[in-house]
């Protein structure tokens, strides 16, 4: 058993890993480019959205608001008649990535807090690489990939974005698996 504590140094440089690998997958390769399309008359639904007010947050439309009112008339006549959406609209303003990329900084430390965990739980100092490799990598790609398939589920989300995101899960979790086999303390 290794502690959490001891596995420090393989946390950090497994997230400063993925990060790095992260953006490379997102700005140089080009298959995450045609993730979501613009709406058609885009200017014409965002003053609309503007008049009503929209303020940022999750919505859903048509809007049942209970289970009683899934099964009202009214509502199933506005789901029959279109569209139907999932919609996050986000803060106006200059689009900035600070604060989104601090916060997948954080999640990759999370997510190696687990592999460490796991790993940890099960191997004693001094194990096999691929011993390591195996369960901090398999955490990490639980971590990075499996919750991502419920909006697919539920809301929906195209199917070839989750797949492609789940493939950054598994070069994430190949990557997390690769930088904790090879610094495992002894």
């Amino acid at each position: 058993m290794v502690s959490i504590l001891a596995l420090w140094l393989p946390i950090l440089v497994a997230a400063v890993i993925v990060f790095l690998a992260s953006s490379l997958l997102h700005m140089v390769l080009p298959y995450h480019h045609g993730d979501y399309r613009g709406l058609p008359n885009e200017a014409d639904v965002m003053d609309a959205m503007r008049k009503a007010g929209v303020q940022p947050g999750d919505y859903m439309m048509p809007h049942g608001g209970s289970m009683a009112a899934l099964k009202d008339p009214v509502f199933l006549d506005k789901y029959a008649k279109g569209p139907v959406a999932v919609l996050t609209v986000m803060r106006s303003g200059r689009p900035t990535m600070g604060p989104q990329l601090a916060q997948w900084f954080v999640y990759c430390v999370v997510v190696g807090v687990f592999a460490a965990y796991i790993a940890g739980r099960a191997l004693p100092p001094g194990a096999h690489y691929l011993a390591v490799f195996r369960f901090a990598g398999a955490t990490a790609f639980i971590g990075y990939s499996l919750a991502l398939w419920q909006d697919s589920i539920w809301y929906k989300k195209r199917l070839s974005t989750t797949l492609k995101n789940t493939f950054d899960g598994l070069v994430y979790g190949l990557l997390t698996g690769g930088t904790f086999g090879w610094l495992w303390p002894n």
